[in-house]
């Protein structure tokens, strides 16, 4: 079994390679821009993982390395960016395929390429990490248990002391700028980011988190796999001074559009250690999907809380193991279109990641 990690040495793309190594016999391409940092996590893993170089802003380097593996996963960002690039490229090269992909921007690109993916035999699973990815199996496992659904409410807080990477960096800006999707009352809309501000109770240690509007893909994705009148999104970093900076940022036009956004990113990237001041070092989400059973109104919460990096990393290594088992079906899919929710959270509580129905 060959696994091809793109990004494979980096804040998230590690996470995904140290969990395939620890928890398979797979061989492992670690697939990096910065090819000296795949060769030294390379050497540390063993003989199963090798590094190769990739260059992301080239489908030729993509479709090459990726050619002849089992699977592989996409871990390079900014999404907005390279999600559907790396799409096309593993479709091209007939290699089933799982990205971590967080950004709403890419994904009617990627989900175009369901026709293409079944044609070359493949299957594509989009946003399988925490929020996108373990989010939306908990809306799915919600929904199994209602008979009818009306709402569900996706909710993420994600510690600034628990995270770093430039990626990182540009996806926040990303999400947090502009009009961002949602779906309300059976139809997509766009509606101001950083608006319908409100207080979510999470799991210890982050407890009552301000969350807002924000651009994820689990608006777009959810509706079309739930019949649901409404699917929202909202998040947050912690601590809270960090969204009013980035408000700040956002009055001031200077995160509005990609390239501004690279070129801020990069300064707030030299000095990110200051951001972690006052944080929490865990991130979490919670899930609320509101309906009825028997008649009765039931309001399931789900919730999860960790490292951000194993929340991300550990759900891509653990569907990139499936991939490559075969027996999904072809098509490109968003977790919740493929994936059963009991048996992926078994395979993440074996990995001490704990996903919780709290109510």
């Amino acid at each position: 079994m060959k696994i091809v990690v793109l990004g494979g040495c980096g804040d998230m793309g590690s996470f995904v390679v140290r969990d395939i190594a620890a928890h398979s016999d797979a061989e492992i391409v670690i697939a990096d821009y910065r090819l000296d940092a795949a060769k030294k996590l390379a050497e540390e893993l063993g003989p199963r993982a090798s590094a190769r170089f990739v260059d992301a802003t080239k489908e030729d380097s993509l479709v090459e390395v990726m050619r002849g593996a089992d699977a592989a996963v996409g871990c390079i960002g900014p999404f907005y960016k390279f999600a559907a690039p790396m799409t096309r490229a593993a479709v091209k090269a007939r290699v089933n395929y799982v990205d971590i992909c967080d950004d709403y921007g890419p994904i009617p690109d990627v989900l175009a390429l369901d026709a293409p993916a079944r044609e070359a035999g493949i299957t594509a699973i989009t946003g399988l990490g925490w929020t996108p990815g373990i989010t939306n199996l908990m809306a799915r496992d919600g929904a199994f248990r209602l008979d009818e659904v009306d709402a569900i409410h996706v909710a993420w807080a994600g510690g600034a002391a628990d995270s770093q990477g430039l990626a990182v960096i540009k996806h926040v800006f990303y999400a947090v700028t502009g009009e961002v999707p949602t779906y309300m009352d059976g139809e997509w809309k766009n509606i101001p980011a950083s608006s319908g501000a409100e207080v979510v109770e999470f799991p210890p240690p982050l407890g009552r988190i301000r969350v807002f509007h924000c651009g994820h893909p689990e608006p777009l994705t959810i509706p079309r796999y739930i019949r649901a009148k409404t699917v929202t999104l909202k998040g947050a970093l912690t601590p809270d001074w960090n969204n009013k900076l980035v408000d700040v940022f956002n009055a001031l036009r200077l995160i509005n559009t990609p390239r501004k956004i690279d070129r801020v990113a990069k300064v707030i990237h030299a000095i990110e250690g200051i951001f972690r001041a006052g944080g929490v070092p865990f991130s979490g989400a919670r899930v609320d999907v509101i309906g009825r059973k028997d008649g009765q109104e039931r309001r399931l919460v789900y919730a999860t809380v960790d490292k951000m990096g194993r929340l991300t990393g550990i759900p891509a290594a653990i569907g990139a193991l499936m991939l490559a088992r075969g027996g999904l079906p072809a098509g490109v899919f968003a977790p919740e279109g493929c994936l059963e929710p009991e048996p992926f959270f078994a395979e993440l509580a074996k990995r001490n990641v704990k996903v919780e129905r709290v109510a």
